[in-house]
């Protein structure tokens, strides 16, 4: 078997290689965060997006040298990284995690950052566009909601606990709830809900991530002429949307199919998934 390599602080060692210690402050506070992104046709799509809520992330937890992950730095490590796995040519998952350097208790050390970039081969599926995604409702913790709530921090409890849930009842996707009881996002992606032509998705007041995805999806929809609006929105209009769908940097657009006995449309998923394949913004070029 093949051995995988990552980069650790700049050093391309094995994946089996152990690269934390116990005074690493990701492993023990989850001091830190991560950006998922698709390398595709020799590039990381939506890159500059990254970059932004990156380093947006980075400045709000206080860290110095935010300015070192910029597009050369991720692209080029990225590259390093995809010919030493010999994955070239290949559509490609890129996991990038920032965390605070150093020890300390809860008031760190240090301020400095550290990083670990890893990658994965996607395999290719057509499931999300030939048959869909079969969902359930997480209600067994909600998710707290405050400014911090948008960042894709390396606190992750809610989502291990909604990954329980899904893998038990053998579900594609689940929905998660914030703390008032409203929609808030999907276990792995954000989410959009099409009812009475209108295109909706939570608001990022609503405890959601903000995701390139959900950012790019929004544009599309805007461009295509179709209202989209973010609000504060009851699960009860699970039961009445027209159509509802999971969007994610690495999957693109992925259409929900069913929940309980109610089935949905993909008229305007299969729209945006066709127009993902060639959007592009000046700010790639």
């Amino acid at each position: 078997m093949s051995t995988t390599y990552i980069n650790c602080n700049g050093k391309i060692v094995p994946e089996s290689d152990a690269v934390v210690s116990a005074d690493n402050r990701a492993f023990r506070y989850g001091d830190g965060l991560f950006e998922t992104m698709l390398w595709k046709d020799g590039d990381i799509r939506f890159l500059p997006f990254h970059i932004e809520r990156l380093q947006e992330g980075l400045r709000m937890l206080h860290m110095e040298d935010t300015h070192r992950f910029d597009a050369f730095f991720i692209k080029s490590k990225t590259e390093e990284l995809i010919r030493k796995n010999n994955m070239l040519g290949q559509q490609v998952r890129v996991r990038l995690i920032v965390y605070r350097d150093g020890g300390g208790l809860y008031g760190p050390e240090t301020n400095k950052t550290a990083y670990v970039l890893q990658i994965a081969r996607i395999p290719e599926s057509l499931r999300d566009k030939k048959v869909g995604l079969i969902v359930d409702l997480y209600t067994e913790y909600r998710k707290p909601y405050s400014d911090l709530s948008k960042l894709k921090s390396n606190n992750a409890l809610i989502y291990v606990m909604a990954g329980l849930h899904k893998r038990k009842h053998r579900f594609d996707e689940v929905l998660l709830l914030n703390q008032e009881g409203y929609l808030c996002e999907a276990l792995s992606s954000n989410i959009f809900v099409f009812y009475e032509k209108v295109l909706y998705t939570p608001a990022i007041s609503e405890g959601c991530i903000a995701g390139v995805m959900r950012r790019v999806v929004m544009d599309m929809a805007t461009d295509e002429g179709i209202a989209v609006v973010e609000a504060q929105i009851s699960p009860e209009i699970m039961s009445q949307a027209d159509e509802i769908f999971c969007t994610n940097a690495v999957h693109g657009v992925q259409w929900v199919m069913g929940y309980k006995q109610k089935r949905y449309f993909n008229k305007i998923s299969r729209i945006l998934q066709e127009k993902l394949l060639t959007w592009n913004y000046q700010t790639e070029e």
